[in-house]
Formats: structure tokens, C-alpha cells, sequence
């Protein structure tokens, strides 16, 4: 069998796509016999490769006929190797290339660990007429830094997970785990997505890259993978396999600043090795040659937490058919000389040290303001990731340290709730649209949280975000949620670009946390308090995009709920002077409380909105009620097919159950002439 020729990966300089260069690197002998030998796989590995390459023996480390003919150093490999330049150092198949090792320690914590003396500077590299800088490894702590906070890192790596549930991932795994070598602790995340191939791989450890072209993937800038992982721990290894074609590939990669920093490099190098499972000998056989895997498997060796061959290949073990494996090890510590992520004090859950929230607040309400889940996100890794995604799919688990999570949707948590279509609008044309919820907390008034849940492409941006702030309690307890897709993320997926459309929504998302709270904060026991309406010009116009408020005949798309109550709008009426009433800012609705009829029969208190203002004239009060008479007859059609589907399953459920009888009286009849025949024989 022609082993099939992929790029090959095998130290990966980032500096560049297609950079060349020369790097000082010295020879180090690896250990006799590390490369050829037989691995023993354990019986789940066997029986993962029986099921998806019909392979019955254990799998041998060999290298193919074709690479031991073809030249390791050739020029048709991938221009992205540092050692792809011309002659080895050295020729010795047996030999490791790595920097001489400096004695130096890194920093434990983060936001010191920025010190980087390799005593050269970064160098510029002149090939072939032109010029490549280098990216120093220096780089991956400051590219790092635009994570703040620890979470946020690692909600970067589960989207790169629930990107996967396109190509059939089912879960994520969020654990602890041990580095072998020194017992301490490490970061494990693994899903079952379709893995990567050597050049992908080559490409998430890279910069630059984004294979991400699907509108609803949540990663754009190919950029999370290295800012995320560097910003937990100083190093990374990550394990993939990956199948296309009926061709099964296994590749190892170390994106590591503790090898970078104590060899003194000036530029990012990440040691990489890649197998192919060769379904004829029903081996692993080594992809790009013996020199370069030897040069690339030492320095994995030495700079990771697996110390031979045979262990590294035994993370594929739980890894099934194809996914992927990522271990964070020598994690950051806090300023108080623990690990910033703290495994000990929820067995259940990741916390981050030192960092739970105190609330003020009376005796009484103390214990709820600090277990609200507004409050515990902060420092619960269960609790933020339980409302990290606004919609999971019934297929797909997140499982954090061996309990799945159970998602929160947090506009179940309010009362009182209303749904306001907002359009922002540039230069007169729509830019897009959203439908808020909101309302007040369950707990409200003896809660003091308050903000927006802004989420984007199905993803948290921003956590109770708070858009006002009070003196007088007022907006005290006012949350809403949304999904802002008309405005783009920054790098860290933690907050927007600040561009004009986000400043129009934060202007509006203030404006309607003011006006809710003055029309309904004597539902929760304050006094409401209503300004003098100021007589307005007819030439005044409504705020910019601003559309009026609409009560949907379902749920918003923007919360996700499966029920949602149907309201009706009532007829409006104008007041004796002819003009219907409004406040002054202009579309915020006169509410009653009303009984709306769930889906499911049940009742809740639902608001109805009156649309009022001067700007509102009575041809769009008009088109509101069309437009809710029409989500209601969608609904009623949606009620009738529903009734149909429900009585389709019953009738399948009957003839199930008559082919169940069927099956049993027929294996009956068998039985009776098989004793006949038995008897006959006699």
C-alpha cells in the first residue's frame, strides 16, 4: 500500500505560511530503539479500529516503503517545517535537534509571566528576495492577555466542540487530569468531533488560519485555539484523529512556552508527529519520514507530560474513531500561589480560586443575592457554562468533571416579562433586528442584580451587562436577553467592537431598562413614579431604528423557548383630546396583566402591551394587530399539526405493538414445530 502524501507538519514555525529559515539547534541522542518498536494497544483501542478499519492486531510504529525512499528534507514538503531547508544539521536518524537548555524558571502566574530573555531579539529572515519576521514567542503571552478572565478561556475551547456538532459531535468533556511526570494538576478537553488531519492540525497551531466559513460557527478569527490554551497554562498537547476517505490519521502537536522560553528561542516552533493507519498491514506507520519524526518525537518527549512513545499513543485509547484531546499542563497560579483553577473545592465543578463574589445585602436576602446564578457564574465554571450557549441540541452534552451540565435558560428567571422588537437602522437602511425579553428577576425586589444577557450566533458575550446604573433603585432587578447578530464579537469573544450599531444598541437597551422600570416597579413593591409628559412637536421623529413593541404569539427566537404564551392586542383607544397616551421617550407600552393559555394548558402572567406615542399613528397600531393575528393563526396551525404528528405516533405505537404480537405468536408457532419435529425425530 502507497502510504497517501499529506503536508508534512513536523515542526511547525508560526511565524509564517510560507516562511524559510535556519534555526541553531544542537544534536541530542534519543533513547535506543524509541522509534520501530511494537505497541501493545488495550483492548478498547483494538476494538475502536476494528469498528472503523476492520483491523484485528495490534498496531506496530512502522515507517512505509515510500518514505523510507523518498528524501525527509525534500523540497516538496510543507515550507512551514523549520527543518525543511536543505541538509540536516547532522545526519543521524537517531538524533534530536533542540536548543541549549537555560536554567532559567518560568513565572508561575500569568500576569508575570511575560519576561521572556532568549538574549538574541527576533530576527528577520531574508529568502528568496523577501523578508519574514519572525513571531516571537513572546507573542503567545501577550497574545494571551486579551483573556481576562479564566472562564472566557475556556468557553473558547468548547466552541471549538459545539462548531463540531455540524459533523456529528455529540459531547464535550471539562476535566482534571494529572501530568505524570510530577503529579500535578492539568486541564483536559476532549469531544468526539472529526477531528483534524495533519494540516489541520498545522493550522489550528498556527496563526492566522480560519477554516470556519459557516455562518453559524461561533470561532471567525483562527486565533482562539493559541490565546485560549496559553492563557490557562504555559503549555498545550494536543491529540487528534481524524478520518476521511477510509484513511485514518493520529497526529500530536505541542504548543508548549515552557520549551520556547527555557531553550531560548526567538521564534515559535511546535513540535509535531503524525501516523497513518495502514489498513493492509493493519499497522501505524510513521508520516514524513524517520529523521524528521525522530527530531520531532524527542523534543515531545522531553518537553511534555509523557516520557515514551507507548504513552503518548495510549491518549488515543478513549479518543473512538475520531475527536480530539487537548491537555493544558503546568497551569497559571493566582497572586496567592495556588492554581488560579480550583479543582478541590467542588468535586463536581472548576472554580476560580479566590474568586467568589460577596454581595451586600440584608441578613435575610444575603444567602440568595450570593447564590443567584447572576452572582455565581463569576467563579463557577458549572454555573457559567450551564447559560453559556442560549440553545443546546438534545444530541449534545457538555460533561464537566463527570456530570452532565444542565442548560439554564435565564429568561425563564423573570417575571413580569414584555418582548420588544428593536431594528437599529444606518443612514436610513435596517442593519437588523432583535427581539428583547424583558423583566424583572423572580426574586426581585430583594435582588440587586440587573442587566442584559447579550448573546451572539447562540453564544454569551455578555453576562449582566449592566447598561445603567442607579442611585434610587431604579432598574434595580430589570434583566433582559437577546441575540445580537448585527454586531460582531472582539478577539476574546468577551465583549462587541465598539462600532456605531453597538453604541445605538447599548443607547436603546438603556432607554428600555428606564422605561420598563418606571411603568412597572409598583408590580414589586416600589412607587412608581411617572415625569410630567412634555407636550412634543408633530416634526419630532422617533428614536433612531427604534420600532414599537411587540408581544409575539410565541416565545422570541432570541430566548429559545419551546412554549411560548399567546397574547392577544386589544383595540387601542385614544384619549378625549384624540391622542393616545405616551411617555417621553416614546415607545413603551401601557401594560395589563392578563391570563395568557400556555401550550402545555397551563397559565402565567403574561404582559399586553398597548403601543402609545405620538408617532405612532393608528395605521401601525393597525398593522400590529395583523401581524398578531397571523402569528396566531401560525399557531393554531402549529396546534394542529402537532395534534395530527401526536395522533400519527399513537397509530404507529398501535401497529408497533401488533407486529410485536405478530412477532411473538409467529416465534410461538416455531417453537410448537420445532418440539413436532423433535418428536418426529424420536
Amino acid at each position: 500500500m502507497a502510504v497517501c502524501r499529506m503536508t508534512l507538519t513536523d515542526i511547525v514555525d508560526l511565524s509564517s505560511d510560507d516562511e524559510l529559515g535556519e534555526v541553531d539547534v544542537k544534536p541530542v541522542k534519543l533513547e535506543p530503539g524509541l522509534v520501530g518498536r511494537k505497541l501493545q494497544q488495550n483492548e478498547k483501542n483494538k476494538a475502536q479500529l476494528v469498528k472503523h478499519q476492520k483491523s484485528k492486531t495490534p498496531c506496530a510504529i512502522r515507517e512505509s516503503e515510500e518514505n523510507r525512499s523518498s528524501n525527509a528534507l525534500s523540497t516538496g514538503h510543507s515550507s512551514s517545517s523549520i527543518l525543511d531547508q536543505g541538509q540536516s544539521p547532522v545526519d543521524d536518524t537517531g538524533i534530536s535537534y533542540t536548543s541549549p537548555l537555560s536554567p532559567a524558571p518560568l513565572c508561575r502566574q500569568f500576569w508575570k509571566a511575560g519576561n521572556y530573555n532568549d538574549g538574541i531579539g527576533s530576527k528577520v529572515t531574508i529568502q528568496n528576495g523577501k523578508n519574514y519576521l519572525h513571531v516571537h514567542p513572546m507573542f503567545l503571552h501577550s497574545n494571551a492577555t486579551s483573556h481576562k478572565w479564566a472562564f472566557g478561556a475556556i468557553a473558547e475551547l468548547l466552541d471549538n466542540a459545539v462548531d463540531e456538532i455540524q459533523n456529528g459531535a455529540t459531547f464535550v468533556i471539562v476535566d482534571k487530569t494529572s501530568n505524570p511526570r510530577d503529579g500535578s494538576p492539568a486541564l483536559l478537553i476532549q469531544d468526539n468531533g472529526s477531528g483534524m488531519d495533519p494540516e489541520a492540525m498545522r493550522r489550528c497551531m498556527s496563526f492566522g488560519f480560519s477554516d470556519k466559513k459557516s455562518k453559524s460557527a461561533i470561532g471567525q478569527y483562527g486565533n482562539g485555539f493559541k490565546t485560549s490554551t496559553m492563557r490557562l497554562g504555559a503549555d498545550v498537547i494536543v491529540f487528534s484523529r481524524h478520518q476521511d476517505k477510509r484513511v485514518l490519521t493520529q497526529s500530536i502537536g505541542l504548543l508548549s512556552y515552557t520549551f520556547l522560553a527555557r531553550t531560548g528561542h526567538d521564534r515559535i516552533v511546535v513540535p509535531m508527529v503524525d501516523y497513518e493507519f495502514n489498513t493492509s498491514t493493519e499497522t501505524l506507520e510513521i508520516m514524513h519520514g524517520t529523521e524528521h519524526f525522530m527530531s520531532n518525537l524527542s523534543m515531545l518527549l522531553q518537553w511534555s507530560p509523557y516520557s515514551t512513545e507507548a504513552d503518548l499513543l495510549k491518549q488515543f485509547n478513549d479518543i473512538g474513531a475520531h475527536g480530539t484531546k487537548v491537555i493544558i499542563y503546568n497551569l497559571w497560579f493566582s497572586d496567592d500561589g495556588n492554581v488560579e483553577l480550583d479543582f478541590d473545592t467542588d468535586s463536581e465543578d472548576i472554580r476560580i480560586s479566590g474568586d467568589s463574589k460577596k454581595v451586600n445585602a440584608t441578613s435575610k436576602w444575603k444567602t440568595v443575592n450570593e447564590e443567584h446564578i447572576a452572582n455565581r457564574f463569576h467563579y463557577s465554571l458549572r454555573v457559567y457554562l450551564s447559560i453559556l450557549y442560549l440553545r443546546i441540541p438534545e444530541t449534545f452534552q457538555i460533561v464537566l468533571r463527570g456530570r452532565v451540565v444542565e442548560h439554564h435558560n435565564i429568561a425563564n428567571d423573570l417575571k413580569f416579562p414584555e418582548f420588544i422588537l428593536y431594528k437599529p437602522q444606518t443612514g436610513g437602511s435596517v442593519e437588523g433586528q432583535v427581539i428583547t425579553t424583558i423583566g424583572f428577576l423572580k426574586e426581585a425586589p430583594h435582588v440587586s442584580f440587573h442587566g442584559f444577557n447579550v448573546y451572539h450566533k447562540n453564544r454569551l458575550i455578555l453576562p449582566f451587562w449592566q447598561v445603567v446604573s442607579y442611585l434610587d433603585s431604579r432598574g434595580r432587578g430589570v434583566v433582559g436577553v437577546l441575540e445580537a447578530n448585527f454586531v460582531e464579537p472582539s478577539h476574546n469573544k468577551q465583549d462587541f467592537e465598539k462600532t456605531s450599531l453597538f453604541q445605538k444598541l447599548e443607547a436603546r437597551l438603556k432607554e428600555m431598562t428606564w422605561e420598563y422600570w418606571d411603568y412597572h416597579c409598583g408590580l414589586i413593591g416600589y412607587q412608581v413614579k411617572k415625569k410630567l409628559i412634555p407636550q412634543v412637536s408633530s416634526n419630532r421623529t422617533p428614536h433612531s431604528g427604534v420600532q414599537q413593541p411587540v408581544t409575539l404569539g410565541q416565545s422570541s427566537p432570541a430566548v429559545g423557548s419551546i412554549k411560548a404564551a399567546l397574547v392577544r392586542f386589544e383595540q387601542l383607544i385614544p384619549n378625549s383630546q384624540g391622542r393616545m397616551k405616551r411617555k417621553e421617550n416614546g415607545d413603551i407600552p401601557l401594560v395589563k396583566n392578563v391570563k395568557a393559555k400556555l401550550i402545555d394548558g397551563r397559565s402565567q402572567n403574561v404582559q399586553l402591551v398597548n403601543p402609545t406615542g405620538n408617532q405612532l399613528k393608528d395605521e401601525e397600531a393597525v398593522n400590529l394587530m395583523q401581524e398578531n393575528k397571523k402569528l396566531r393563526a401560525k399557531y393554531l396551525e402549529y396546534e394542529k399539526r402537532g395534534e395530527e404528528l401526536n395522533l400519527k405516533v399513537t397509530q404507529l405505537r398501535s401497529e408497533i405493538k401488533e407486529l410485536d404480537d405478530e412477532y411473538s405468536r409467529m416465534m410461538s408457532e416455531l417453537e410448537s414445530l420445532e418440539t413436532v419435529k423433535e418428536e418426529s425425530g424420536v
